[in-house]
């Protein structure tokens, strides 16, 4: 009879953690809405929110996404000093210029060229042209207008502050700035070995200076 009574005060023990681990379940399998799918409550029938405006993200990456947003507020924090800085934020190196080639490879590179003249692919098939890195005007212009450009587009150019993030924009800068550099460069300024290829592939003449562009 002792065992008897034991074992039911083991069962009725036991419940409370079945229980808990129910709820637990429940609450992490709840019903929710697919992305893209539709739903009545609202006026315009779909379920995606977009954000009100001024809304900031509070965390953001791998991290944000595995610990329900308590991680990952550094990286946001880093994006929303980058996207105020008024001018270049990041030690121009080699690892820089090296993320910007990069970058600027994959989302630049097919309308404005390798050189950043406007003479890409892309235009070549009938986009229209950009203007050239290499007009006075974007030569003078401050770093923060060309990272201004890359996040809000310019004329058929599209804004790609939604694929790009900020510091990777100012890596591009960075390059966009060695693409200028190295068009202007002076043959007296560069290393002697550099120098000496140079004067041989212009055949001993000093380059001609390039024509400005129409902005």
């Amino acid at each position: 009879m002792k065992r008897m009574t034991r074992l039911a005060l083991i069962l009725l023990a036991s419940l409370p953690l079945a229980s808990c681990e129910r709820m637990m379940k429940n609450m992490y399998d709840q019903p929710r809405d697919q992305a893209y799918s539709a739903n009545p409550l609202f006026e315009d029938g779909a379920s995606m929110r977009t954000p009100p405006a001024g809304t900031q993200a509070y965390a953001s990456g791998a991290r944000a996404g595995s610990s329900s947003g308590r991680q990952g507020n550094e990286e946001t924090i880093r994006g929303l000093q980058d996207d105020a800085a008024g001018t270049q934020p990041y030690p121009v190196d080699g690892q820089l210029l090296a993320r910007g080639k990069e970058r600027y490879g994959i989302y630049c590179l097919p309308c404005h060229s390798p050189v950043g003249d406007g003479d890409g692919r892309i235009v070549r098939r009938g986009f229209p042209a950009p203007p050239s890195y290499h007009i006075a005007r974007l030569r003078a212009a401050p770093d923060r207008y060309i990272y201004d450009v890359i996040s809000q587009g310019y004329g058929a150019m599209a804004p790609y502050a939604d694929r790009i993030p900020p510091a990777d924009r100012w890596a591009i800068v960075a390059f966009v700035r060695a693409l200028q550099l190295s068009q202007y460069a002076k043959l007296d300024e560069l290393p002697a070995p550099i120098s000496a290829r140079a004067q041989a592939a212009l055949g001993g003449q000093p380059a001609a200076p390039l024509k400005e562009d129409e902005p």
